[in-house]
């Protein structure tokens, strides 16, 4: 990210907290990695059990790593020894999980959120499950509207994300979205987060770097 992007995204980055305030969610701003993960730590509490989902934005900052040798009870599907317990950990994340984890596809200057799944694990606990979502937003997935969101995470995120598994979706083997129903496709549910039901569960921390994908 160049200078004059992060300028701009200093510049643009109070009105986007107050978009996310009125639709009930709580967001905080960071201009580097560092003040991220401080800001990260300050809101989840020691003692917390953690959880979260394909979350490459919060590994970037260092937070996995911290929560990981941290005072906390961390659900680590990764490091689960087989597909059974994994299952176990995805479920125990839906039913005792204090904070889940979570970085965004796009999201809009309005404060709409949008992701998509595969397996759907990931969606499942932003959408309900877990007492707190936080999610880590670099600026680079912030997009003018709704539908920018949307064309960004379908278009621009699952693609790299598949080529990222080694999938053999059209988008994995051509980096472009094919629309196919095939088994290993990577966006099979597309979530639309406009509003947090509770108010504060979810949490928002804009940081002013490249992020994720």
């Amino acid at each position: 990210m160049n200078e004059m992007d992060k300028k701009r995204n200093g510049l643009r980055q109070g009105s986007i907290i107050k978009a996310l305030a009125l639709r009930n969610m709580e967001a905080f701003y960071a201009e580097t990695k560092e003040e991220a993960l401080k800001i990260a730590l300050d809101i989840i509490p020691k003692g917390a059990t953690v959880s979260n989902g394909g979350a490459t934005s919060a590994r970037e900052i260092g937070l996995i790593d911290a929560i990981i040798e941290g005072d906390y009870n961390y659900l680590d599907r990764d490091g689960a020894k087989d597909p059974a317990e994994k299952r176990r950990l995805e479920l125990e994340t839906l039913s005792n999980c204090d904070y889940f984890i979570a970085g965004v596809n796009g999201m809009s200057e309005n404060g709409v959120i949008v992701n998509v799944d595969g397996n759907a694990n990931r969606v499942a606990a932003i959408c309900y499950g877990p007492k707190h979502v936080l999610f880590i937003v670099g600026m680079n997935k912030i997009v003018h509207s709704e539908e920018d969101a949307y064309n960004r995470a379908k278009y621009i995120a699952a693609p790299i994300n598949a080529q990222r598994f080694g999938l053999s979706t059209p988008c994995g083997l051509t980096g472009k979205c094919g629309e196919c129903l095939m088994e290993q496709c990577i966006c099979c549910q597309i979530v639309t987060t406009r509003y947090s039901k509770h108010k504060d569960r979810i949490k928002v921390i804009l940081v002013n770097e490249d992020l994720g994908f």
